[in-house]
């Protein structure tokens, strides 16, 4: 299953260290980690959210793949219009769901506080 995840640098920095293989440990108050299905859907996060909430005002979408076996035990949830599918993967879980990814996570865009710095990868 490909899978997309809209981030921020901090979270971005994390996955670099793991040799762009894995996610970081979520944090005490994210119980939910939470990949979405499709890019457009990542996109909407990272231009939205994450470039507006981040300090260096910059957002990022990854791609991956992970085993679909494993991905079938979660159920996709819709949380708005019919296209925003995530998988909602229990934070307890998330060393597990790593394991499960497929090759590499890729950074396919990324967006700033400057609309007209949208970099395709």
């Amino acid at each position: 299953m490909k899978l997309y995840r809209p981030v921020g640098t901090a979270e971005l920095k994390l996955i670099e260290q793991t040799g762009y293989k894995a996610f970081p440990p979520r944090l005490p108050e994210q119980p939910i980690f939470y990949p979405v299905l499709n890019e457009k859907y990542a996109r909407e996060i990272a231009e939205r959210w994450n470039v507006k909430d981040t300090s260096d005002h910059k957002g990022y979408v990854t791609e991956f793949d992970v085993d679909d076996d494993y991905c079938s035990k979660f159920q996709i949830q819709t949380v708005g219009r019919s296209y925003h599918q995530e998988l909602w993967v229990p934070a307890d879980e998330l060393e597990t769901f790593n394991r499960h990814i497929i090759g590499t996570i890729k950074v396919i865009t990324e967006f700033s506080s400057d609309d007209a710095d949208i970099k395709e990868m």
